[in-house]
């Protein structure tokens, strides 16, 4: 394979840059820019094929399976100015079989070295998405490797499951000691709840990386648009005092206690009095029954027309300022608000709290998979002995579909929409 190289931190002026060079030529690439590499770490001048200074630079030098790569790694911290990290990349694409690096190639390699499994490579490429606390925590978790783990776990007890039925496969003719089939029942009972609790989360962990939708409904000039405004800190939505001003749904999105919140600004629900009003009321219930948490801003009483509120959602009154009795905001002057968001962020959060490891619509499809693989063999498991060898095959599709959570079987078809989304360097 060819050795690559790239920037690796942010382009544009910085106090430091750090530029990445690994596979088999760095070491011999390293010396011809630096004269001598140091054991781990050191100070060296980077000169150019004339000899001439190009920059001091930290150089860092990673053996072979000691790199996040897996492979012979330099890395040179070097001043972070535009010209020199021209410099010392135009050097660096002057060795023959050393070249730039596609975006995602050093993972790539990460992933093919067996650095890193597949679902940590999704966990790193959230990690360097992430915007708010609750994103980092729970990509660093799958970075981590805890998917893997699981998916570990479930894969030893379906071993087990499945050599056990096959051990009655083999001896079919003979007296077999004991039944299995308890055992192998009480492995596929045990994975599937497993696997289940994990399909739950799943559903949650998604919403944290997306962010999670909350709307703000009610009837006209109950103070929606003044209360996204306040929330929002600037004048995102247009306000009015004529009825029917929000025409269509007003996004603003907002890291709300760590949780990644997009607010929703819908049309005054009432009784339509055109064809443009109607649209916008018709698309306010639309995206408010697909929010996670809906808002009820009432007036004088009313929650509009169209939508009830779910069990977790939250009825305020609006225009606090007017005067308005029990729990009421005022998206003028503040009341209110604090408590407001605290209610938001206390539903949130515990929603947040049952996310599981699995954070992509793939690792829920793949998690499914198995499930419904486990219960048809467990239905096969009932019916007999003789039906061992359909239980088995069942079980083995379980595993398969565990496999590909992790990168094991099924991976080629998903590397490049995963690795597309990385950066040069990375």
């Amino acid at each position: 394979m060819d050795t690559i190289f790239a920037l690796a931190s942010a382009r544009g002026k910085a106090g430091v840059a750090v530029i990445r060079v690994s596979g088999s030529a760095a070491f011999r690439v390293g010396e011809a820019l630096c004269g001598d590499l140091p054991a781990e770490r050191g100070v060296r001048l980077i000169r150019n094929a004339a000899g001439q200074p190009l920059d001091q630079a930290l150089v860092l030098r990673f053996r072979d399976g000691h790199s996040f790569t897996g492979e012979p790694v330099v890395e040179f911290q070097v001043h972070g100015s535009v010209a020199v990290i021209h410099a010392v990349l135009g050097r660096l694409g002057e060795f023959e079989g050393v070249r730039i690096a596609e975006p995602g190639e050093f993972t790539r390699r990460a992933l093919e070295n067996n650095r890193l499994d597949l679902a940590q490579v999704e966990g790193l490429a959230d990690l360097i998405e992430a915007e708010t606390e609750a994103q980092r925590a729970q990509s660093f978790r799958v970075l981590s490797g805890a998917l893997g783990k699981k998916a570990e776990g479930w894969r030893k007890d379906l071993i087990r499951a499945a050599a056990l039925l096959e051990a009655t496969i083999d001896f079919a003719d003979e007296d077999v000691p004991e039944d299995v089939a308890p055992e192998v029942l009480q492995l596929i009972d045990k994975v599937r709840a497993s696997l289940e609790e994990e399909r739950v989360g799943a559903g949650i962990a998604e919403r944290i990386r997306e962010g999670f939708e909350v709307a703000i409904v009610g009837p006209p000039n109950a103070g929606k648009s003044t209360l996204l405004n306040a929330l929002a800190g600037r004048d995102a939505a247009i306000t009015s005092e004529i009825a029917g001003t929000t025409r269509d749904v007003i996004e603003v999105r907002m890291d709300l206690g760590g949780l990644p919140v997009t607010v929703l600004d819908t049309a005054g629900l009432r009784e339509a009095e055109d064809k443009v009003e109607e649209i916008g009321i018709e698309r306010a219930v639309a995206r408010a029954e697909q929010a996670d948490l809906r808002v009820f801003l009432t007036a004088d009483g009313s929650r509009g027309v169209g939508l009830e509120p779910q069990p977790e959602d939250i009825v305020v009154a609006g225009k606090a300022d007017l005067g308005a009795d029990g729990f009421a905001i005022s998206g003028k002057t503040g009341a209110g608000l604090e408590e407001l968001v605290q209610r938001v962020q206390s539903v949130l959060e515990r929603r947040a709290a049952r996310a599981g490891t699995a954070i992509r619509a793939r690792h829920a499809l793949a998690i499914r998979r198995a499930s419904e693989a486990l219960a048809r063999g467990r239905a096969e498991v009932e019916l007999g002995a003789d039906r061992s060898e359909i239980a088995a095959e069942e079980l083995r599709a379980a595993i398969r579909a565990l496999d590909s959570l992790v990168g094991r079987v099924d991976v080629e078809m998903i590397l490049d929409e995963i690795f597309a989304s990385f950066c040069l360097g990375k």
